[in-house]
């Protein structure tokens, strides 16, 4: 099948700012009504009954388990929210979605009810609560004596608190809680307390837009060069900088866990963080200030760290950062960044301090070092390390212990040293050394446990510590728990999921690594939670979660490895339907996500495991296999090369897709006749490049897709250059460009609220307009207040169903196409 040619690349077009502030249902009826010609507007559609009841099945609940690992709280849901739900007002805001009316994340908090049981056995109990639903998910103590959570109601944000050993719960902080800003109430190492932020008691009325702006919203560039990526949700005027003032103002307080009593911590402002040392003596805080960015989020804003005590009283000043605007790709900021308390001691900050500029782009024989400075945090501080790497993470066990992580994107390559916290300066021991996109090599990551102070440490015993991976190998993942000596580097699996299931360990249950927590399951049974004695090669169940969908039983499932014409390996998933009789011969569906590798040895590696047990949710593409459609899932579209693997991108991807359904058609389960293609975001973008540049498939799906890469110039993905470096590789990647020659049937999924960066809504919009315009077959559905992901059961349904309906029209009864040359 021959490549079609790349065609000549054009002036791009200027970009579309999309509306923001309130978004009303009558408002989103009036977008809706202007998406799609007047004769497609149907209203909200439903999928074949057996999709709707499985999606309307109850769902499986999450667990929490406790840090003594003695309870466990399984929190029950709904399974979805409903478009009700998502018609609550909304701001977007430097980044954060806000509910205005509760002073909280937009979103709506599913879970209705909470259970409490002994991991050990013993009877179930449901905490008693008020019906109405609207909480969050909980948080329990570091010593494990109790658990918080949070209510959303008409009033605000409230916290409540329960014990594990009874089925009584309170209210500890009557509303309002900012939860604008992020988790409103964390705990303090000493059980007793909570860290809360309240939205202050003087702040007033929400403000209001003026009839008449008091000016121009103005921008203006100092002349330094800074890469500029393509952000939702941003400030675009000064009412909106007010708002987001308002909104992210909170008072942080202490909260007595007994008896609710609040203790201010200095003064209100806008914090992006205020966590308390492991004695809980000071706290480590930082405020964001101005000046406020319009084509940054938040995170990019400038910020005053300090010291605080107690009272909120200053104790040091430790940095202002500058608006991080002027910085090169992959760049950090000059200068200390990454403050935090370093674990195990009772206050010590540590930080990472740049040694090449933050510019990755300098030679430097060392990136950055880490600093340590204890209380009463006076001088400079002190050097612990330089890394040769960029810093990758600290995790601190026993006796000064220390797992220091460094990386190096370039080379991708990742290590991971050995050093004692106890002698500042000496010489690191290497423990691994690996390419970070090799899976096969990964030797897993420490265990973490929680000591007396809730801070997390690497689990220990004498010269030993605990890791645990993915164990990812040609025939699929094998999660692992191995112990490590320290002394002699000696490795001994304790633990590995057998091959015909897929078992991963959630939480050791002694210090030894002897008993431990996994969650079992197999391609016919659900995941449940098991106590395994390895010493005794005994399981015993502690929980009987069933199937929340049997309509999907009897669904056939196997990997499946073939090769690309270039030599490099590929695999994807085959699932067959239940009905499917060998030697048929069944419409398809491949779906898929390109990834980026820097070779091909890595880039053939095999992902996921056949054995996990799999019900679709959401408006998941295996409700085809309903539909008597084979899936080819997650067909890998390795695209290799490195930081130039771009420059190939259309060849790669049309000879993977071709390796895919040649496969299909060999297997003898596929008609070539009939297979089509869909994918989500960076999967959307690859259907329609895959319709412009091949013959392959009769129809696509592309939900949630950018299709246009001039409108993300400073880079998208794992592509650095920006396009004025690399104008003939956007031109070339992009299919709104090769509209022209998309002649294939593409519908287009897209949520009018999408908050994904780059994926704005016009890039369906615009490529719907560029084919139906050169006379291709399209259909464009836009949900209304859907994000990136679609949520409501009225969205999800109706996704569904058009996904359905396209396929059948244009792939399962598809009429022969003629014989070409090319085919």
């Amino acid at each position: 099948m021959a490549i079609r040619p790349a065609r000549t690349s054009t002036p791009p077009g200027r970009g579309h700012h999309p509306a923001r502030g309130f978004f009303t249902l009558a408002a989103a009826a009036l977008l809706a009504s202007q998406a799609v010609p007047a004769s497609a507007q149907e209203g909200y559609r439903l999928p074949p009954a057996e999709i709707v009841q499985m999606l309307d099945a109850p769902r499986t609940p999450g667990v929490t388990l406790s840090p003594d690992r003695e309870w466990m709280i399984l929190s029950h849901s709904r399974n979805m929210p409903d478009l009700m739900d998502l018609s609550e007002p909304m701001m977007g805001l430097a980044g954060r979605r806000i509910n205005p009316r509760v002073h909280g994340a937009f979103g709506p908090a599913l879970t209705e009810r909470f259970v409490i049981r002994a991991v050990e056995g013993g009877t179930e109990r449901t905490v008693a609560l008020p019906s109405g639903g609207g909480w969050s998910s909980p948080s329990f103590a570091p010593d494990g004596s109790r658990f918080f959570f949070t209510r959303t109601t008409d009033q605000g944000i409230e916290g409540w608190i329960a014990s594990p050993e009874s089925s009584e719960a309170r209210v500890l902080v009557r509303a309002k809680l900012n939860g604008a800003r992020g988790t409103p109430c964390s705990w303090m190492p000493d059980s007793e307390h909570l860290l809360c932020h309240r939205v202050p008691s003087t702040l007033g009325a929400v403000p209001e837009a003026p009839r008449i702006p008091s000016g121009p919203a103005m921008q203006e560039t100092s002349g330094e060069t800074g890469i500029i990526r393509t952000y939702q949700d941003l400030l675009s005027t000064p009412h909106d900088e007010r708002l987001y003032e308002y909104f992210m103002t909170s008072q942080p307080v202490l909260v007595n866990a007994a008896t609710g009593a609040e203790q201010p911590l200095g003064p209100a402002g806008i914090y992006a963080e205020v966590a308390p040392s492991p004695s809980g003596e000071f706290f480590l805080t930082t405020r964001r200030v101005q000046p406020w960015s319009y084509l940054l989020p938040e995170s990019a804003f400038p910020q005053e760290s300090e010291i605080r005590n107690r009272t909120g009283a200053v104790v040091r000043q430790l940095a202002s950062t500058p608006l991080a605007d002027n910085l090169p790709a992959g760049a950090v900021q000059p200068g200390p960044r990454s403050y935090d308390w370093l674990t195990g001691q009772p206050n010590t900050l540590m930080w990472i301090e740049a040694l090449d500029g933050g510019d990755p782009r300098t030679t430097a024989p060392h990136r950055d070092r880490v600093m340590t400075l204890a209380g009463p945090f006076t001088g400079e501080g002190s050097e612990l390390l330089k890394t040769e790497f960029r810093f990758g993470g600290l995790s601190v066990g026993e006796r000064g212990l220390a797992l220091l992580g460094e990386t190096d994107r370039p080379t991708r390559t990742v290590r991971t040293w050995k050093i004692n916290l106890n002698t500042p300066g000496g010489a690191p021991e290497l423990l691994s050394e690996r390419n970070s996109e090799d899976r096969y090599s990964d030797p897993g990551t420490p265990v973490m446990t929680r000591n007396n102070n809730g801070e997390f440490v690497i689990a220990q015993s004498g010269d030993w510590i605990f890791m645990a991976g993915q164990g990812a190998s040609s025939e699929g993942d094998r999660p692992f728990l191995v112990r490590h000596n320290l002394r002699n580097g000696n490795r001994e699996v304790l633990f590995q999921s057998p091959g015909d299931a897929y078992e991963t360990m959630v939480a050791m249950l002694d210090d030894e690594g002897r008993r431990i927590l996994t969650r079992h399951e197999t391609v016919n049974e659900p995941p449940n939670y098991f106590i395994r004695d390895l010493r005794r090669n005994q399981r015993t169940a502690v929980t009987t979660f069933q199937d929340p969908a049997p309509q999907f039983a009897g669904v056939r499932k196997e990997f499946v490895t073939y090769e690309r014409s270039d030599g490099v390996q590929l695999s994807a998933t085959l699932y067959l339907p239940a009905d499917y009789r060998e030697g048929e011969r069944r419409p398809a569906v491949v779906w898929a996500y390109p990834r980026e590798f820097s070779n091909p040895e890595v880039a053939g590696q095999i992902s996921g495991s056949p054995n996990r047990f799999t019900r679709p949710g959401g408006s998941s593409h295996l409700f085809y296999l309903t539909q008597g459609y084979v899936v080819f899932d997650d067909a890998t579209i390795p695209i290799v090369g490195g930081d130039e693997a771009n420059d190939s991108y259309v060849e790669q991807l049309v000879a993977s897709a071709q390796a895919a359904v040649d496969k299909l058609v060999a297997l003898g389960v596929a008609d070539r006749d009939r297979i089509g293609v869909g994918g989500h975001s960076y999967g959307a973008f690859m259907t329609a490049n895959l319709l412009a540049h091949s013959d392959l498939f009769r129809a696509g799906v592309a939900r949630s897709g950018a299709y246009n890469r001039t409108l993300t110039p400073f880079g998208f993905q794992n592509e650095r250059r920006t396009f004025w470096e690399a104008e003939d590789v956007y031109a070339a990647m992009s299919p709104f460009y090769h509209a022209d020659k998309v002649d294939e049937p593409v519908l287009f999924i897209h949520g009018m609220n999408d908050n994904n960066s780059g994926t704005f809504p016009i890039q369906s919009e615009r490529m719907y307009h560029a084919v139906k315009g050169l006379g291709g077959t399209a259909r464009l559905v836009m949900l209304p207040f859907e994000s990136h992901g679609y949520a409501a059961r009225e969205s999800v349904l109706h996704a569904l169903a058009e996904m359905v309906e396209w396929m059948d029209r244009h792939v399962k009864n598809a009429p022969p196409r003629p014989v070409t040359e090319d085919r």
